[in-house]
């Protein structure tokens, strides 16, 4: 637009021949301005919500964000490839699922490490323990006494490969069909594997959790697969930073009432945790 290069000559030069451009050139350079804002904010909202719940599909950040799924598509891409993302078909993963991620990368580290330390106490020695993946449980990992003799099993590659460091311990891998981005095995013969385990504790982290709707999830392989770990198990301990409570995905894993313990960073007594509270649940 030649008239936006010369602005300030056709201003000066025709103030009343020319207030209509030097106005629209106000006005676009508003726009303008105003956009990049809502981009910038609408990217933020966009990894605050894969961060927190590992993963989202397009659709729904489009529902959310009430923009096109173009648009979201976009925004994706330019996360991606700024290393803030995984890309995948149909929407984004949150970088956690990466081998390299390192808690201080971690959405949230210091509540994060608040849930681990309370978590650790739950995993005595010679225990059988079914054990998922994800940073919380990858921080409580780092918690876990190096010369625990517990027998873990997991289906997350990540989560097998760290507990090698425990050199006392026993590690099996439940494995499946193994999704390439999160590194976790799925399928009918994992949940087969399950059926034949008789474990004392499953530690899982949550996708989402409402007092109404129990602990969801987003993919209906990982449902199954923690309803199968949950079901060869004693005790199950639902590991979630207090951001999440109240959150609901798309499919249910199980209700409150089929938990044993909800651990959290807050203190067991926090107001935000009042609805939570079940005569067989126990508040970390």
């Amino acid at each position: 637009m030649p008239y936006i290069i010369f602005k300030n000559y056709f201003c000066l030069k025709y103030k009343t021949a020319i207030p209509n451009y030097c106005r629209i050139y106000s006005e676009l350079t508003m726009i303008q301005t105003s956009t990049s804002i809502m981009k910038k904010e609408r990217q933020m909202l966009i990894m605050k919500e894969i961060n927190l719940h590992n993963r989202a599909l397009s659709s729904d950040l489009s529902n959310t964000l009430n923009v096109s799924e173009d648009t979201i598509r976009r925004d994706l891409n330019e996360l991606a490839e700024a290393g803030k993302l995984v890309k995948v078909h149909g929407g984004a993963l949150s970088k956690s699922y990466q081998f390299n991620y390192s808690i201080v990368d971690a959405y949230a580290p210091e509540a994060k490490q608040t849930i681990a330390q309370k978590a650790a106490q739950l995993i005595k020695n010679d225990m059988f323990v079914v054990i998922g993946g994800g940073t919380t449980v990858s921080e409580l990992i780092r918690h876990i006494p190096l010369d625990t003799t517990a027998t873990f099993f997991t289906v997350s590659l990540l989560t097998a490969l760290q507990l090698c460091d425990h050199s006392k311990a026993t590690v099996i891998f439940i494995g499946g069909t193994i999704a390439k981005t999160s590194q976790i095995s799925s399928g009918g013969e994992v949940i087969s594997r399950f059926a034949d385990i008789h474990a004392d504790l499953c530690v899982l982290g949550a996708n989402g959790i409402s007092f109404n709707e129990g602990i969801t999830d987003s993919d209906m392989e990982t449902v199954q697969v923690k309803r199968a770990m949950m079901k060869a198990s004693k005790e199950t301990a639902i590991l979630t930073i207090s951001e999440k409570l109240d959150s609901v995905q798309r499919l249910r894993v199980c209700s409150l009432d089929e938990i044993n313990y909800l651990i959290t960073e807050l203190d067991p007594d926090n107001v935000e945790l009042k609805a939570y509270k079940r005569e067989r649940l126990t508040i970390v």
